[in-house]
């Protein structure tokens, strides 16, 4: 089959989307599908300092220059798959009966609609961009074919009241994750500040509100409380502190202090060094309050890192019986179950090695396969009634 995947502007550095599409790209290549990507171009978009200006000239490349383009780009491919929900808007220019999209999340446009509490607490999302979420969800919600991620976004989009035929196959992870020699972590525990044997909590992510890193700080400020919890440092890893972290940390007893706090950070460490940590943590802390997937909990699962995650879907559908699940809204609680199942860390490292080998691609990625065949057999089943007709 030749397959077509509609990629992310390059410029919104959209990651998780990114690796989403590599590995759809990867796979399916590997299973004898001849694979072409489509994205908008940088054209506009580079000329201006980043900022307002830069956003709007982006929106010509995006939303102005490349609909046409895809139009053309379309023709003399068998299918074509849409990698971001975000980019439904493009639905239009494709072949309505060779065409789908993957459903990661509904999470901006519930925000955008005040659906999310905590959206509306200074993060209220502008006029353009309620916008613009009316705008992806209108294509979105008609799309005769979609893929969804997690059951969790299945029923989320079904309570919005979609059209078309949901298939629901998770995320195989998007590369392979395996517990790094113990070299490899003794140099990235060194380079986080870390001392010998020195046990740590792990958090992984980026500052969006439902990532929750506040709500990090004062679990693991509770959990230092415990005996379980009173020798433990926290490393966070990802993108650099934002003023309200600061001030969440200082509520919770911490600091950031690289060298003698409680609280060690590691900005954009690389792949490799994140499998490292993940190895040599005792336990990585994931407490969002919404995902669309959840991918850290795999991947640090692949590494034998037992996880803690929220009590609430996709992160406990992803997780299986392989996770401690807490109330990510409620520090206090949260540490208090962590501390009591802290005896049970050593079976949760192995439970989460076996749950983990559910979303390998060897296994996933027929499923993605079966999809684009059978949605491509009915498509020209349909063709050939319609021409005979």
């Amino acid at each position: 089959m030749r397959l077509l995947l509609v990629g992310n502007y390059p410029l919104d550095r959209q990651n998780s989307m990114l690796r989403y599409q590599d590995l759809l790209q990867r796979e399916l290549s590997a299973r004898g599908y001849v694979v072409g990507v489509a994205a908008p171009k940088t054209v506009w978009g580079g000329l201006g300092r980043p900022g307002a200006l830069a956003k709007w000239l982006g929106y010509v490349d995006k939303y102005l220059l490349f609909p046409w383009q895809l139009r053309t780009l379309a023709r003399g491919w068998d299918w074509v798959h849409v990698c971001d929900h975000s980019n439904a808007v493009y639905l239009p220019y494709l072949p309505k009966k060779r065409s789908s999209i993957t459903c990661h999340d509904l999470l901006a446009i519930e925000a955008a609609e005040g659906r999310h509490p905590v959206a509306d607490v200074g993060r209220r999302v502008g006029r353009t961009g309620q916008v613009q979420q009316r705008w992806i969800a209108k294509h979105l919600l008609r799309a005769r074919r979609v893929v969804c991620i997690s059951h969790s976004t299945a029923r989320s989009r079904r309570a919005l009241g979609a059209a078309g035929e949901i298939t629901v196959i998770h995320n195989p992870l998007s590369r392979s994750f395996a517990p790094q020699p113990q070299e490899e972590v003794e140099r990235c525990r060194a380079q986080a500040g870390l001392l010998p044997g020195e046990p740590y909590v792990l958090h992984v992510g980026g500052n969006l509100w439902y990532k929750n890193r506040v709500g990090v700080l004062r679990i693991f400020g509770a959990l230092r409380q415990h005996a379980a919890g009173a020798g433990l440092r926290l490393v966070m890893a990802g993108h650099p502190w934002t003023e309200e972290m600061r001030l969440g940390a200082q509520e919770a007893g911490l600091n950031d202090d690289r060298s003698a706090g409680p609280v060690l950070t590691w900005q954009d460490p690389t792949d490799r060094e994140v499998e490292a940590l993940y190895t040599g943590a005792t336990l990585l802390l994931f407490p969002s309050l919404q995902e669309g997937f959840g991918w850290p909990i795999l991947e640090a699962q692949s590494c034998g890192c037992a996880v803690a995650t929220s009590d609430r879907d996709p992160m406990r559908e992803i997780a299986g019986e392989a996770a401690i699940l807490l109330d990510p809204a409620d520090a206090v609680s949260a540490a208090d179950t962590i501390a009591a199942a802290w005896d049970q860390l050593p079976a949760l490292r192995q439970q989460g090695l076996t749950n983990a080998e559910l979303y390998s691609a060897a296994r996933l990625m027929p499923l993605y396969d079966a999809f684009f065949q059978t949605a491509f057999s009915a498509a020209m089943e349909g063709a050939v009634a319609n021409h005979a007709a």
